[in-house]
């Protein structure tokens, strides 16, 4: 028991401090919501806020590399379409006035997304990820894309998301993640990290529609508890953050196209 005590303290503070630019992000709408400061409106100093730090971490305190930014920025795209297209759909809104809000979306809503990237770079690292037994770039190529598509799709055909669940299980069935704790190492299987992930963004969309980050359709008078099926949402947008961060990080370390996948010999931290 000694000696899971301290493995487990490692491991929840790696995990914090991966967590640390979503913490951030939630932290200043926290701040922004309950201190008002003067001058531009909450959303217009959320992006100034979320700008200052990215580039702290890179620049000052140097816990991510210009490499990480590069992806993180690859995410602040693609949320930023997203959330383009589901504000326009009336999916959710952002009630709030900004100077820089684009067709009703400030563009500080992109960094929401990149935090999930950033969380992905530095989990990766400080826990020296590997992954055993990954499919090969175009199957991952395949899942990631029909994922991040329904998102859009599903509001005019039929929506598949669960048929993606169960492609998910059966493809990554016998993909693990070997990850070092202090000095010990530990494994798990990729698809229930997917799913723990999920949940744990699921809380934190609570807390940051609770901080009025933004507002789902019935919570436009009172808050509420954000419906536990988005937990299947967040899942499959984590998925394809981490299916791009995992074949950045093979094309980077100059893996052969053929290779089946990351094996104990042949693996990127």
């Amino acid at each position: 028991m000694k000696k899971w005590i301290p493995l487990l303290l490692h491991f929840t503070w790696q995990q914090a401090a991966a967590c640390f630019f979503a913490v951030y992000i939630l932290f200043m709408l926290f701040v922004t919501r309950y201190y008002p400061l003067p001058g531009l409106p909450r959303y217009d100093y959320m992006l100034l806020f979320a700008v200052a730090m990215q580039m702290a971490m890179v620049w000052i305190f140097k816990i991510e590399t210009v490499d990480e930014l590069k992806v993180i920025c690859l995410f602040h795209v693609l949320g930023t379409s997203m959330e383009l297209f589901k504000v326009h759909m009336g999916s959710w809104s952002y009630p709030g006035e900004a100077y820089t809000k684009l067709f009703g979306v400030p563009l500080y809503g992109g960094f929401m997304y990149a935090s999930v990237a950033s969380y992905i770079t530095q989990s990766w690292r400080r826990l020296s990820l590997q992954l055993e037994n990954f499919p090969p770039a175009w199957i991952n190529l395949l899942i990631g894309s029909l994922i991040y598509l329904n998102f859009f799709t599903h509001h005019f055909l039929y929506d598949i998301r669960y048929w993606l669940l169960a492609a998910v299980v059966a493809v990554y069935w016998r993909t693990r993640i070997h990850f070092t704790v202090a000095t010990e190492s530990f494994q798990m299987p990729v698809a229930l990290s997917f799913l723990l992930t999920g949940f744990f963004i699921w809380i934190a969309e609570n807390i940051a529609t609770f901080l009025g980050a933004w507002q789902y359709p019935n919570q436009a008078n009172n808050w509420n508890l954000v419906h536990p099926g988005k937990v299947n949402s967040w899942l499959l947008l984590f998925i394809v953050s981490f299916l791009i961060v995992a074949q950045l990080k093979r094309v980077k370390a100059g893996l052969l196209p053929q290779q089946q996948g990351f094996g104990k010999n042949a693996s990127v931290q």
